[in-house]
């Protein structure tokens, strides 16, 4: 066989072998049942990703619930994301009605979203909508949040209409 042939056929096998990798590749470095996303991005100096960020940690730390700390860093969560009336109004509805003020609920959701809904006189609003289940008919809950546009600090929740 001509150093040519050689070289040519080592080519083909080499390419084949490639593509074969990266076509398997993709399949075999994740399980089947791990969604990701794509991008995750954020911009500090938005009142409604401000929200979405305090909502996200916040559930996971209520989701936590065997692990020791994340008590405290719910706790931690509400003091640096909410104003001091706000704390105080949920601190009332939770004694209220024994249910979580941030989430309005005893459980907690496997889903959440945030959406900008508006702005005006200094604040930003925005709607949560929290998901508690998986399938065609999951309950879902909205959360209409007031934000100050100044500070960030979430200065009013209530359950949306």
């Amino acid at each position: 066989m001509s150093v040519r042939s050689r070289t040519t056929l080592f080519t083909a096998l080499a390419l084949a072998a490639g593509l074969s990798l990266a076509a398997v590749t993709p399949a075999l470095a994740r399980p089947a049942t791990a969604r990701t996303s794509a991008v995750a991005q954020g911009d500090a100096r938005n009142a409604t990703q401000h929200v979405a960020d305090f909502y996200g940690a916040y559930i996971d730390a209520v989701w936590a619930f065997d692990d020791k700390a994340a008590g405290a860093d719910a706790k931690a969560l509400r003091a640096f994301y909410l104003s001091t009336a706000a704390q105080k109004k949920v601190a009332a509805y939770e004694t209220k009605e024994h249910a979580d003020g941030i989430l309005f609920a005893q459980n907690v959701p496997v889903r959440w979203q945030v959406a900008y809904t508006g702005s005006g006189a200094g604040h930003a609003t925005s709607r949560v909508t929290l998901t508690w289940s998986d399938g065609p008919h999951a309950e879902v809950t909205r959360i209409d949040v007031q934000s100050d546009l100044h500070t960030l600090k979430i200065t009013d929740l209530k359950p949306a209409d």
